[in-house]
């Protein structure tokens, strides 16, 4: 079943003026192992993020750490998505079991899309 779905999309270059504009907000937004991902990486990751708040209702008090898009472990090159802490409690709360991410970019233009499901 279904719990809820995302999408979100980055503007990169004016993604790129923000990081540049605000060092500090590299850290703000990314776990340590995201951070040295190359821009357009780390928007489509942004974008993720995004995406999975929306899935959860944009829970208040929600951290960035608290939710990672590592780089993938397994062979395939799916993305997977790594929940901690405040995040982890909002979809434990919604029954959230799996997830479902796509990540893409091109040119200037990064997206992810995110379903939220919960196995009955």
């Amino acid at each position: 079943m279904i719990v809820g779905i995302g999408v979100d999309v980055v503007d990169v270059p004016r993604f790129e003026r923000q990081l540049a504009r605000t060092p500090a907000l590299r850290e703000r937004l990314f776990t340590e192992e995201e951070r040295d991902l190359p821009l357009r990486s780390l928007a489509a990751r942004f974008a993720a993020k995004e995406a999975i708040a929306k899935a959860l209702g944009a829970p208040p008090g929600m951290m960035w750490h608290h939710c990672s898009i590592p780089r993938p472990a397994h062979g395939d090159g799916r993305p997977e998505v790594r929940l901690t802490d405040s995040v982890r409690d909002r979809a434990d709360e919604l029954g959230v079991t799996h997830w479902h991410l796509s990540l893409s970019h091109d040119g200037d233009v990064a997206v992810a899309y995110v379903v939220a499901e919960r196995q009955d």
